[in-house]
């Protein structure tokens, strides 16, 4: 493949490009292994030289996870630019990537079986999880800066366990899960300071098995009347 392949590819859009290169990688992954396939045959499969490889991939390990730097950046731009209440918003990118990832279902689904072959590679998606967390942690602080830091913490690390949840449901083919479904179970995870409401219910006293019934009527008379 000569440069000039390379250069004719200038005025495809680059996010479309990069999905390419990711897609024939992934293909050749599943079909040749990990670490047999070479970055020449990757770049002979998606047509260009290994030179425009290079300069759009440090390495083939990062060429599996490509898509989510256009990903992330997305969710960032969309928080930049986002109203109303922050919880909200990172819910709604959360969404926003879940919806990305089931119009590639197919590449998103040959990652997945990659991916859990190779150990390398399950501890890279680790590190891009928390790179998903880190944005919508620092997003709220910024917005809600007298929130409870752990909060933020534990609501983007339910929303992020969420998606991804329902995302390898889907691309298992255990599931056809959307992003309706993805959106009902977000608003079900708790906000900030929210608790649980308290139970109607009241504990009074805990006896012994043994005890006698008349013993337990005189202490529930005595403890009631010191309520």
């Amino acid at each position: 493949m000569s440069e000039e392949s390379g250069r004719a590819r200038v005025g495809v859009d680059p996010a479309r490009f990069r999905l390419t290169v990711v897609d024939q990688a992934l293909r050749l992954f599943a079909d040749k292994g990990y670490e047999a396939t070479t970055v020449d045959e990757i770049a002979e499969a998606a047509g260009i030289s290994r030179r425009t490889f290079f300069r759009q991939f440090r390495s083939k390990e990062d060429v599996i996870f490509a898509d989510h730097e256009a990903q992330l950046a997305a969710a960032s731009a969309f928080l930049e630019a986002a109203q109303g209440d922050p919880w909200d918003a990172v819910c709604e990118a959360v969404v926003q990537v879940f919806e990305r990832f089931t119009q590639w279902r197919d590449i998103a689904a040959r990652r997945y079986r990659v991916v859990r072959r190779v150990p390398a590679l399950r501890e890279r998606e680790i590190v891009t999880v928390f790179r998903y967390e880190r944005l919508f942690t620092g997003y709220l602080r910024d917005r809600l800066p007298d929130s409870p830091d752990l909060a933020r913490v534990q609501f983007t690390a339910a929303v992020t366990a969420t998606h991804n949840y329902l995302l390898r449901r889907m691309v298992r083919g255990e599931s056809d899960a959307g992003a309706a479904d993805l959106r009902v179970e977000l608003a079900a995870i708790p906000r900030g300071t929210e608790r649980p409401a308290a139970s109607d219910e009241l504990v009074v006293a805990v006896f012994p098995r043994d005890l006698p019934p008349r013993r337990v009527a005189d202490l529930l008379t005595r403890r009631l009347g010191s309520l």
